[in-house]
């Protein structure tokens, strides 16, 4: 199989990621780095790649099939539109854009030029998510009734030195929650109504720094999640599923889906159910789902590959990409007029 070849617009934090997996994977090639920093030509160089400090000018000259947006929130839609309306297939680092307006312009254009889109929800990529699908799907747990989620943990004090960090927009909501509120949408289906209340006391800074937040989904079902940065604790579902080696994986729990047959934790895929009688008096049966590990970016990039080539639908799509930003926004609605927000069908 000839590799297909893909480039990199972004070379920060997340990009370095996409470029290292780019450039050594089994079924894509990396074709080039878009990026102005001197940083970026320097891994083009290493990489023996073309580097661009205009992406434009990129997409004009190496014409790849597909592109990985990695560049800052704010110039998603404006950079995803431009591949799309040159017939690159795009991967879309998560959130799909900084408003829902240029959320809605990248699902149009999509539609309109019938170019693919991804998100860049990694978790949905992992065997993890993709098991605890495929149970929830399976009707084991019944009828969905609730869920609840932690997303709780301690950034440290360094990590706010960078000054849009202490600012709205930067925080664990738009930051964090959002992976979670994907998940549950996943899992659960789309979101119809949701409350909130945040809080910045601990640090003081203009950004929330711990949020509560309560969905009410289409199917009936309630989710209770709680998120900060500001915790001394391990549940959260980044250092329980260990995807990313510079967090210590811990041995904990961040996710209960609860049905009336059954229910499941994350990321220990765990089913409690009734085995004999079905009442709180009777004894409950765990099963636990073991699985490899697996990278989630790089099961990304294979699925990539699939998309454009037309053999795979899109795990998360514009629309999906769209929907849970809008969720996400909502919160920041919802805490701000102490009302509950009901979502759009968008």
């Amino acid at each position: 199989m000839n590799k297909l070849p893909i480039a990199v617009i972004g070379a920060g934090l997340i990009g370095k990621v996409h470029i290292d997996l780019a450039a050594n994977h089994n079924e894509v090639c990396l074709a080039a780095i878009a990026d102005p920093s001197e940083t970026a030509r320097q891994m083009a160089t290493s990489y023996n790649v073309p580097w661009f400090a205009d992406y434009r000018s990129m997409l004009d000259t190496v014409k790849p099939k597909g592109v990985v947006i990695a560049t800052p929130n704010v110039t998603h839609g404006a950079i995803a539109v431009d591949c799309i309306e040159r017939g690159i297939a795009v991967i879309v680092e998560k959130p799909i854009a900084y408003t829902v307006e240029d959320a809605r312009r990248i699902r149009d254009a999509s539609q309109e030029f019938k170019v693919p889109v991804l998100v860049g929800h990694q978790r949905r990529h992992n065997p993890i998510v993709r098991r605890a699908r495929e149970i929830v799907a399976s009707g084991r747990l019944g009828r969905p009734v609730s869920a609840t989620v932690l997303c709780t943990w301690l950034k440290p004090d360094e990590y706010f030195d960078t000054a849009w960090r202490r600012t709205k927009g930067g925080g664990p909501i738009l930051i964090n929650l959002i992976h979670d509120i994907d998940l549950l949408r996943h899992l659960f289906g789309d979101v119809q109504s949701l409350q909130a209340v945040t809080s910045n006391e601990t640090r003081g800074f203009e950004v929330e720094d711990t949020a509560a937040v309560v969905l009410k989904f289409k199917n009936g079902a309630l989710a209770t999640v709680s998120v900060s940065d500001t915790t001394a604790a391990p549940w959260n579902y980044d250092l329980a599923a260990g995807e990313v080696e510079r967090f210590p994986q811990q041995d904990v729990n961040s996710h209960y889906l609860c049905g009336t047959d059954a229910s499941l934790t994350l990321p220990r895929l765990e089913v409690w159910e009734y085995r004999t009688g079905k009442g709180w008096h009777d004894p409950l049966t765990a099963e636990r789902t073991a699985l490899h590990t697996g990278c989630p970016y790089t099961e990304q990039l294979r699925h990539f590959r699939a998309v454009i080539d037309g053999a795979e639908a899109p795990v998360c799509s514009a629309l999906d990409g769209l929907r849970t930003l809008q969720a996400t926004m909502a919160v920041h609605a919802a805490a701000a007029s102490g009302a509950a927000v009901t979502l759009p069908d968008d």
